[in-house]
């Protein structure tokens, strides 16, 4: 009887009893599933199961091998047909099969089961035997996975921004569409068959590719790997890369992956921040902060070569007066014309530089010799004094150019620039339209201006300045009136002269307190010696030229007149020829409001300057004042003599009061008095007196 026909009767004895019991029922019973052996009928039913069953199926052995229904009654129902095709489709070729499929336990659950298995023929009956496993978990991974591959195939596909995969060697392995486009390729297979070398058709800088290699081969990463690159097209754009090597589980290098985003729009806004920064929006040059920058490393530069470099001062000599006069556009072209000119006069490693306004800044680096840098300084100066075409006009513009050399004139970037603005100021002293290098001579003189500039503040908040008068005399001998005059008198720097204060003043912007404080100070005096007084005397107060760069001189000497109780009949307002030179349009509509105001408004120093008859004509005019200079000598000298009568002559014709200054002597003033003259002050009339004096001179 074979083992077959044993095992198909349940009265006899289980089939495992003919082999060695202990050793093959351990074995079989403690696999991990289902080991069996059945007919092939369609209910499948079964001759043998192993105990693994129960544990697999909720079913007990002798449950299933009693069950009319089989283990296909076992079998989900929805899977029975394939199940059963499947076998049937196996075993007409080799005998052998292996299925997968869905059981419904005893306790209802649905689980996964693997089956593999022979079948042979016995008796003239066909015969499976074979093995039934628990895939569920197996299943639920698998699933998992599929799922996850798909969640990661739609973000791929779909991302917004580019994903790759790439070789050591500079070849993408994948990309998603967002990186096709993002590099301008029609698909990612395009982009990958076509660029097939990254380093060398990406990355616009040579070696970014190395670059991003060894952050790699250090880190294992590169985050916010920012680089330009090529499209496809030839334009640029900016990418910035996160990317990681990707290993296999031995850790051998599989590829790198990562992500890529265009940056373009943010690095562009970058940049231009960068230029609003460093560099001056008009000119396109260097700002003052990117100019200490440079200049920090160029001083660093020369110390370790042991070289010589040069720091140049240029400021335009006229050019407010073009500004003023034909507009700020005008200014503007003028601006750029100038900073282009000078830009194409110099190498490529030095610097030119737009400090502010009408002020530029070189830097030249390893200088030969000062002759030659002479040379070339004395070509930027007459490049730059070339005629402009400005608003269908030719405009002539100069410049007046300081230079400070290192080492010799500083160490540092802040003294080089010192030194080369006090050699600027020194050169338009000397004529404007020059050169001048820095010498010591000139550091003392720039010392002793920043001392009384800082004397001078602090003396206008200290009320440290006094007014001396210098009376004016009618023809009959009698004070008709007094001229304001600023003194300094300092504890440790003793009397400073209105000749060394007065510049310094206009210089800084200090002139208009000054001469508010010497105003108030002179109305108050002048108001007291007037209270007893039938006939009133006059207030001549000297005004600078850059008094009238401001819109409300009219309202500000209003202001302290009203607070002092001055009339402005009695006030008189001396100018200069040197006022008149400028924007004359606007210095016209204020002195016609001065005049409307009710002051006096005199010509002071007449004849040193153009003396251009137009001024008494044009200018809404009171008072001439013949300068100091033509009335010495009027005693000996018969031309000078003629020159003072026809001035007389001319002003008294013209309607205007005729005062002649630096009377010294008595036959000056026989002279002047026979040539008609309106009035006279010298020091040979009287010196100038303080407030005391002069009450007591009129009380006498």
């Amino acid at each position: 009887m074979t083992p077959s026909t044993q095992i198909s009767r349940p009265d006899l004895p289980h089939p495992l009893s003919l082999y060695q019991p202990s050793a093959l029922e351990n074995l079989i019973h403690h696999l991990d599933g289902m080991a069996y052996r059945g007919r092939d009928d369609p209910a499948r039913r079964m001759q043998f199961v192993s105990r693994g069953c129960l544990a697999l199926s909720g079913y007990s052995a002798a449950v299933l091998m009693a069950s009319d229904a089989g283990w296909m009654g076992v079998i989900h129902k929805d899977d029975r047909v394939v199940v059963a095709d499947m076998l049937a489709s196996s075993l007409r070729g080799n005998g052998r099969f292996e299925l997968q499929y869905r059981i419904r336990t005893a306790g209802g659950q649905i689980r996964h089961v693997r089956e593999s298995g022979v079948a042979s023929g016995e008796d003239g009956c066909m015969v499976l035997e074979g093995f039934v496993m628990d895939v569920t978990s197996q299943q639920r991974t698998i699933r998992a996975l599929a799922q996850a591959e798909m969640r990661y195939r739609t973000i791929f596909e779909h991302a917004q921004e580019g994903i790759f995969q790439s070789s050591k060697t500079g070849r993408y392995l994948a990309a998603n569409p967002a990186l096709a486009r993002l590099y301008g390729y029609a698909s990612p297979e395009e982009l990958i068959l076509n660029l097939s070398d990254i380093s060398c058709q990406l990355y616009v800088e040579a070696g970014r590719r190395e670059a991003f290699l060894h952050l790699m081969a250090t880190a294992g990463e590169v985050v916010n790997f920012e680089s330009e690159v090529y499209r496809k097209d030839g334009k640029r754009i900016w990418i910035s890369e996160n990317a990681h090597v990707v290993s296999s589980e031995n850790g051998r290098f599989l590829y790198y992956e990562g992500t890529v985003q265009d940056i373009s729009e943010r690095k562009h806004y970058q940049q231009q921040l960068e230029m609003q920064a460093n560099f001056d929006a008009l000119t396109g040059l260097p700002n003052r902060a990117l100019l200490y920058d440079r200049l920090r490393q160029c001083v660093a530069r020369s110390a370790r070569a042991q070289s010589r470099l040069a720091v140049v001062f240029i400021d335009l000599d006229n050019f407010k007066f073009i500004n003023d006069n034909l507009g700020h556009a005008a200014g503007d072209q003028l601006l750029k014309i100038v900073a282009e000119r000078i830009a194409g006069s110099i190498r490529k490693l030095d610097t030119v530089a737009r400090l502010g306004g009408d002020e530029f800044v070189l830097i030249l680096n390893d200088l030969d010799s000062e002759a030659g840098l002479a040379t070339l300084l004395e070509r930027i100066r007459l490049r730059t004094s070339q005629p402009v075409q400005l608003q269908a006009q030719s405009c002539n513009v100069s410049a007046s150019l300081g230079v400070a050399l290192y080492p010799r004139d500083g160490l540092d970037e802040q003294t080089l620039l010192r030194h080369a603005d006090v050699a600027m100021y020194a050169a338009k002293a000397a004529g404007k339209d020059n050169l001048h290098f820095f010498t010591g001579q000139l550091d003392r003189q720039s010392d002793e201006r920043f001392t009384l500039e800082r004397e001078m503040r602090l003396a206008l908040e200290q009320d440290g300045f006094s007014v001396a008068y210098q009376p004016k005399f009618d023809r009959a001998g009698q004070i008709v009136g007094v001229e304001a005059l600023a003194r300094w008198q300092h504890a440790q720097l003793g009397n400073i002269s209105p000749d060394r204060f007065i510049p310094v003043a206009e210089e800084c912007g200090l002139i208009q307190p000054l001469t508010m404080a010497i105003l108030r100070q002179a109305c108050r005096a002048v108001a007291r010696c007037n209270l007893a007084r039938t006939r009133p005397i006059s207030l001549a107060v000297n005004l600078s030229p850059r008094l009238f760069e401001r819109d409300h001189l009219c309202r500000e000497l209003a202001s302290v007149l009203a607070d002092c109780g001055f009339p402005p009949q009695d006030l008189e307002l001396e100018i200069t020829e040197s006022l008149l030179l400028g924007d004359t349009e606007h210095i016209i509509g204020q002195l016609q409001d001065l005049k409307n105001w009710g002051a006096r408004l005199a010509m002071d120093d007449f004849g040193t300057g153009y003396s251009s008859l137009g001024y008494l004509v044009r200018f809404p005019l009171d008072i001439i004042k013949i300068d100091r200079s033509l009335v010495a000598g009027i005693e000996s000298n018969e031309q000078q003599r003629m020159v003072v009568s026809a001035v007389v002559t001319l002003g008294r014709n013209l309607g205007k009061e005729v005062v002649a200054e630096g009377v010294e002597t008595p036959a000056q003033l026989q002279f002047l008095q026979e040539m008609a003259c309106s009035q006279f002050q010298g020091f040979g009339l009287s010196m100038p007196l303080d407030e005391d004096a002069l009450r007591q001179l009129l009380a006498d």
